[in-house]
C-alpha cells in the first residue's frame, strides 16, 4: 500500500514539476494596469507574461502596498449587481442554456478570472496561497476585503480538492527540507531538535503522515503524528518520553493521533484534517490489523480562559494553573478530579449561539464523526499546555463503524457523542455557572 502511494507521489510530482521560465520584467506599467490588461487579455503567451509580472511585482510590495492592491481588486474587479439582476430576470423568464450561461458569467466577479489566469504560471499556486495569508492579516482591520476572501476560498477549495491531494508518510529518510518544514510547522507539541524529531519518526511504533499537493510537492499542507501504543495513554508526557518502553508489534493495539498541524496559513478554513485522519486510519488498519482502537490525544484550547467564567470552582482552577506555570503543580494535582468534570462540561455543555460546542477542536472532531471518550488532567504540563488547556487533554474516539452516523447526527442536530465516562463526569462535575448556556447535552 505505502509503496504504491510513494510511486503515485513520485509520478504526480514529475508530471507537475515545471521549471520556471527566465523572463525579466521589463513592463513599466503599474501593477494595477498590468492587472487590467491581464483581465482583458485572451492570448496564451501574453497571459503568461502578464501573470508572471503581476506575481513578481506583488511579491516585492510592502504590506501597505499589498493592502492597496487588494483593495483595488475588491473595488474594480467586483461583480456588477445590476448585470446579475438583469441576467437573472432573463433566465427566470426563459430558462435557456444561453441565459444560464450569461447569468453564471455575470455572477462571477472578474477577480476569479484574474486568479485563474495568475494560476497558469509556474509556482503560482503557492504564491496565491501566500496572497490569501496576507489577506487574512488584513481582514481584522478591513472587513470589506472579505469579498476577495470569498473568491479565494471558492477557488482554493476547488484547487485543493481531496482528489488532488497525495498522502505521504514522513520518516527519517524523507528529504531534509521537508523535515525542516515539519519542525517549523508543528503547532501542538514543539519539536525541540533533530533528536526529538527522530524519536517521533524513526521508532517502529511511531508514524507521521502528511498531505501534499502536486503543485506544492515539497511543502506539506497538513500532517498528523501517530503513536502506536498498548491502551489509550493519559498524557502527552508518556507519549513523548525519551525512556518509554519499546513494545513488540503484536502488543500494539491502539493508534493515538497526538498532534495534527495545519501548515499553510493561506489555506485556513479549507479542511483537510477530516479526510487525513480517516485515510490514515484506513491505511493503518490495512497495515496492522491488530490495531483496534483509533483515538486522539488532543489539547483543549480556550479551556483555561473559560474556567475564569465558571464561579468559584473555575477561579480556583485558574489560580492553580497560574501556580503550575510557576513550577508548583501541587494545587493543580489536588483538583484533578474537579478539572476533569469541568472539562467534560466545557466539551459537552458549553455552547455557541448556534448550538455548536464552544471548543473549536471539539467541533472539528465531532463533525468528523468522533466521540468524546475521556478527559485527562495533568496531561500536558508544558507551558503552552497549561496556558491554553490547564494541562487537560481529550481523547476523541474514531469508531469506523459509527463515524458516518455520528457525523450526520452532529451536523444535522448538533448531537454530541460522549462515552459513559464523560456522562459520569458530567453528573459529578462542580455546580454549573449561571453564565453557561443551558442548551445541549451528551449522547452516546
Amino acid at each position: 500500500m505505502m509503496a504504491r502511494t510513494n510511486y503515485l507521489t513520485d509520478l504526480l510530482s514529475s508530471i507537475f514539476e515545471r521549471t520556471p521560465t527566465a523572463n525579466g520584467d521589463t513592463d513599466s506599467r503599474s501593477i494595477e494596469d498590468l492587472t487590467r490588461a491581464l483581465v482583458a487579455d485572451e492570448g496564451e503567451v501574453s497571459t503568461l507574461r502578464l501573470a508572471r509580472s503581476i506575481l513578481r511585482r506583488y511579491a516585492e510590495l510592502s504590506f501597505d502596498e499589498k493592502h492597496a492592491y487588494l483593495t483595488f481588486l475588491d473595488r474594480e474587479l467586483d461583480l456588477d449587481p445590476f448585470a446579475v439582476e438583469e441576467t437573472a430576470q432573463r433566465y427566470a423568464e426563459a430558462r435557456t442554456t444561453a441565459h444560464l450561461k450569461a447569468l453564471l458569467a455575470a455572477a462571477e466577479p472578474p477577480r476569479q478570472g484574474l486568479f485563474r489566469k495568475l494560476n497558469q504560471v509556474d509556482g503560482a499556486t503557492a504564491r496565491i496561497v501566500d496572497m490569501r495569508a496576507d489577506l487574512l492579516d488584513m481582514l481584522a482591520d478591513d472587513d470589506a476585503l472579505g469579498r476577495i476572501d470569498l473568491d479565494l476560498v471558492h477557488l482554493l477549495s476547488s484547487w485543493f480538492n481531496r482528489g488532488f491531494l497525495v498522502l505521504r508518510r514522513i520518516n527519517w529518510q524523507t528529504p531534509a527540507d521537508i523535515l525542516e518544514r515539519i519542525v517549523e510547522y508543528e503547532a501542538v507539541h514543539a519539536i525541540g531538535d533533530w533528536n526529538d524529531l527522530r524519536r517521533r519518526l524513526q521508532p517502529p511504533d511511531r508514524r507521521c503522515y502528511a498531505y501534499f499537493h502536486p503543485c506544492m510537492p515539497d511543502d506539506p499542507l497538513i500532517f498528523v503524528e501517530v503513536a502506536l501504543t498498548k491502551g489509550i495513554p493519559d498524557s502527552v508526557q508518556s507519549v513523548l518520553a525519551e525512556d518509554r518502553p519499546q513494545l513488540p508489534p503484536h502488543q500494539l493495539n491502539t493508534a493515538v493521533f497526538y498532534s495534527i498541524s495545519n501548515c499553510q496559513k493561506g489555506l485556513r478554513g479549507i479542511s483537510f484534517g477530516n479526510s487525513l485522519i480517516k485515510q490514515v486510519v484506513q491505511d493503518l488498519s490495512a497495515e496492522m490489523p491488530q490495531l483496534k482502537t483509533f483515538v486522539t490525544l488532543s489539547p483543549l484550547p480556550g479551556f483555561a480562559d473559560w474556567l475564569g467564567t465558571q464561579s468559584e470552582h473555575g477561579e480556583a482552577a485558574v489560580a492553580a494553573i497560574a501556580e503550575a506555570r510557576r513550577g508548583d503543580l501541587s494545587a493543580l494535582q489536588a483538583m484533578a478530579g474537579n478539572l476533569r468534570g469541568l472539562a467534560a462540561r466545557h466539551l459537552a455543555q458549553a455552547k455557541r449561539s448556534d448550538g455548536a460546542p464552544l471548543n473549536s477542536v471539539a467541533r472539528f472532531h465531532l463533525g468528523n464523526g468522533a466521540m468524546i471518550e475521556n478527559v485527562h488532567a495533568m496531561a500536558d504540563l508544558s507551558d503552552n499546555g497549561l496556558r491554553q488547556s490547564g494541562g487537560v487533554m481529550v481523547n476523541y474516539l474514531y469508531d469506523l463503524n459509527r463515524v458516518e452516523r455520528r457525523s450526520e447526527a452532529y451536523l444535522s442536530n448538533k448531537t454530541i457523542a460522549a462515552s459513559r465516562t464523560i456522562r459520569s463526569l458530567l453528573k459529578s462535575a462542580p455546580t454549573k455557572s449561571p453564565f453557561e448556556s443551558a442548551s445541549g447535552g451528551a449522547r452516546r
